[in-house]
């Protein structure tokens, strides 16, 4: 999609149709290739909600910012459970 300033904007995420899951996969992704922890980083944001401990690249702290943390924590435990 093009604006009046011809400027593409796009979704970054290809998805699986579950938005939780799909931005926490592309955050962890940019994480690592910042050279962060990526867990560290992800519990601290749930655990706390400052942004911070997230990176811009890619866009990836706006983008989690879109999902409540209580949604990104039942993502977690229903992925771990589902796993073993």
């Amino acid at each position: 999609m093009e604006d009046q300033f011809n400027t593409m904007k796009h979704n970054p995420i290809v998805g699986t149709g579950n938005d939780a899951r799909d931005i926490l996969m592309f955050v962890y992704e940019a994480l690592k290739v910042k050279g962060y922890d990526p867990v560290d980083q992800l519990v601290g944001y749930i655990i706390t909600g400052d942004p911070t401990y997230i990176t811009s690249y890619n866009s990836a702290r706006s983008l989690i910012g879109r999902v409540d943390r209580d949604t990104l924590l039942e993502e977690l435990v229903r992925s771990y459970l589902e796993t073993h």
